[in-house]
């Protein structure tokens, strides 16, 4: 018996944007085929310190401080031991992930202040109490006017005070974009539920992910006919494979710049899971 669990986002068409365009060229031997691909994601803007917006933009900002009026620890924003609340930062919006739900909001950045407007998020129940009211704990320090501060460093860090005296402090990671330069091309991506063996020069015993190419139209609907089933080589940069788990991934493939002769032109980079199922054995 299968248990489908889709996200509430593949409700929505502009998650799913018709992929209508071809690759300019064929991915080397041993790779996927070439996408039918939307236009391209535009790149995140190069990120500099001295530039608040660029800097926001061109790296993931994961917490690592948070601290009351008073300098004691907040105890509540650290729900996730092994995954730290993140701050994304694009195209006037704000994203923020590693809570119970997906947050998201529109901000904007004049000077030092950042205005974060009032986030909305996905309704995914969690069991625990304390994941639970992750959301909440974040979204009332996160909306209303911030104080913003950057330092240089590596990581650069984050800095947001509140009206109340408390001090976020987040750490960057730069994103794929600002990593590899250019626009991603975006395909989507089956994933099945058990990898095989494969054989791979490097790796004795290697077990691929099996994958197909899967197409949506402006609706949000399957079309078309999913191709082949194929070995991947590759990483997926930001997915761990659960086996007996199904998903549909929504992927950024980049063009690598400089690449060896014996590694591949291509980076792959989690967007996001469209769909999820447990497939019982």
């Amino acid at each position: 018996m299968n248990h489908r669990l889709t996200l509430l986002a593949l409700c929505l068409p502009a998650l799913l944007a018709a992929c209508d365009k071809p690759a300019d060229q064929e991915p080397p031997p041993g790779e996927l085929p070439a996408a039918q691909i939307p236009d391209p994601v535009p790149a995140a803007p190069t990120a500099e310190v001295g530039d608040a917006a660029a800097l926001l933009a061109g790296h993931h900002w994961r917490l690592v401080e948070a601290s009351d009026a008073s300098g004691a620890r907040i105890e509540a924003l650290f729900a996730r031991a092994d995954a730290p609340v993140q701050l994304d930062f694009a195209d006037g919006r704000l994203g923020v992930s590693n809570t119970c739900n997906h947050m998201g909001g529109g901000y904007t950045l004049e000077g030092q202040t950042l205005a974060v407007g009032r986030l909305a998020s996905t309704q995914m129940a969690c069991a625990d109490p304390k994941l639970a009211a992750l959301d909440a704990e974040v979204g009332k320090r996160l909306e209303g006017p911030l104080t913003l501060a950057t330092e240089a460093g590596t990581p650069p860090r984050l800095i947001l005070a509140t009206a109340g005296g408390e001090r976020l402090v987040f750490a960057g990671e730069p994103t794929a974009a600002a990593r590899y330069g250019g626009a991603p091309e975006r395909v989507f991506l089956e994933v099945a539920a058990q990898t095989k063996p494969c054989s791979h020069p490097l790796i004795p015993g290697k077990q691929c992910l099996q994958v197909r190419e899967v197409r949506y139209d402006e609706a949000g609907l399957k079309t078309g006919e999913p191709g082949a089933w194929e070995n991947f080589y590759e990483e997926i940069e930001g997915y761990a494979h659960q086996p007996g788990v199904r998903n549909v991934l929504r992927i950024d493939r980049y063009t690598r710049q400089d690449v060896p002769a014996d590694a591949s032109k291509y980076a792959y980079v989690l967007d996001m899971v469209v769909e999820s199922e447990k497939v019982e054995p």
